[in-house]
């Protein structure tokens, strides 16, 4: 799926059906991306020959005779309520909402189902995961380090789950930043289920993703597809403590296969907690004992990450209006944050973010005394 080569389009209301049932046949994953790159959408894998349809159905005629007799509301009731509210929705591969850093991994999911704000999806994210029985000081670097991160514009990003996870949540609620939880469930449930007021929290202060469909139960297989989403949607992962098996290790490995930065923090020798972090320096990444560690190698990444222009053009306009509309306001000459906090009426957090991400894509650059500049 090149989403260079498809238009960006939005899925709302009776339009998500073919999607849902292409998800119900197929279970979503490899099988159902190889039928949107072979026939490019619901009404293509529709309208293909049965010949065609079989073999990525290893001959079962079943899901083939659902496809072409088309999917009927009936069927979706559950999903098309969910739909209904104001805060959930579909994202499929080609939306302009489907977050850019994701897109660009090896074998996308190609539906998102999200219950929050959707854009916050694109902004600058920084992974924390660790164990979910954290030592007291793995506890409280996880609360430290995202509270700093989450203050200098980043989105903390986390799997919802008990211990690191949760304190990584926490802390980027409390200092007032945005914050992603991927789920390893369907999101009309909660796991665990101890952090439902938490979930509701991300939701109103950024947003809960899944690419499972509604209804799905944990399941150990199901929670490294959703190691690899947590991975695939940040900058980098920090990995805070871990036992040498376990799954922060999984999401580690996940995102030094993406082209992401992996960070650990060191522990005591005799800590089990830290021998995970430990096998992860050794391997090549990151050691930091600072927030700051982070943000200074991200800020490095910024000066290349971006693609570089053809025929010294300057880097395209954003496409997102209110992205586009902080780069109108900053104007041609060095701003500073307050300035722009004042002009936008946007929190400190939002701006940080934004700054960030256009940094990332060359359309501003840092200047002495914390203000920022357009590039052209």
């Amino acid at each position: 799926m090149d989403a260079g080569l498809i238009p960006m389009t939005e899925v709302r209301g009776a339009e998500a059906l073919p999607w849902l049932q292409l998800l119900r046949v197929t279970g979503g994953g490899a099988r159902l991306r190889r039928l949107l790159e072979e026939f490019a959408d619901p009404a293509g894998i529709r309208a293909a020959p049965r010949a065609e349809l079989l073999p990525h159905f290893d001959g079962d005629q079943s899901p083939v005779d659902a496809i072409k007799t088309g999917p009927r509301a009936a069927d979706f009731e559950t999903e098309l309520a969910w739909l209904e509210e104001t805060d959930n929705r579909l994202l499929t591969f080609t939306d302009r909402f489907y977050p850019p850093l994701l897109r660009e991994i090896s074998g996308p999911p190609p539906l998102l189902f999200v219950r929050g704000d959707p854009a916050v999806l694109a902004f600058p994210q920084i992974a924390v995961v660790g164990s979910r029985n954290p030592t007291r000081g793995g506890a409280d670097n996880a609360r430290a380090f995202s509270d700093s991160l989450a203050r200098s514009g980043l989105t903390i990003t986390s799997g919802l789950a008990l211990g690191i996870d949760a304190c990584a949540h926490e802390a980027a609620l409390a200092a007032g930043g945005t914050t992603i939880a991927v789920a390893a469930t369907g999101l009309d449930r909660v796991y665990p289920a101890a952090h439902r007021e938490l979930a509701h929290a991300i939701a109103a202060h950024g947003a809960l993703v899944s690419e499972f469909p509604l209804g799905t139960p944990p399941k150990r297989e199901h929670f490294p597809r959703r190691n690899r989403l947590i991975s695939g949607l940040a900058l980098g992962v920090l990995v805070v403590e871990a036992a040498v098996k376990s799954g922060s290790l999984i999401t580690a490995r996940y995102a030094g296969d993406q082209g992401r930065e992996v960070f650990a923090i060191p522990g005591s020798i005799h800590s089990p907690l830290a021998r995970g972090c430990h096998a992860l320096i050794r391997q090549g990444a990151k050691l930091v004992e600072t927030a700051q560690d982070i943000l200074e190698e991200l800020g490095a990444l910024a000066q290349f990450s971006s693609a570089p222009a053809v025929d010294n053009a300057s880097p395209a306009a954003p496409d997102d209006p209110a992205l586009a509309r902080l780069l109108e306001l900053m104007g041609h000459d060095p701003v500073d944050m307050d300035t722009l906090i004042a002009h936008s009426g946007l929190t400190a957090g939002a701006v940080s973010s934004m700054l960030l991400l256009m940094e990332l894509r060359g359309l501003v650059e840092a200047r002495p005394g914390g203000k920022y500049q357009r590039t052209s």
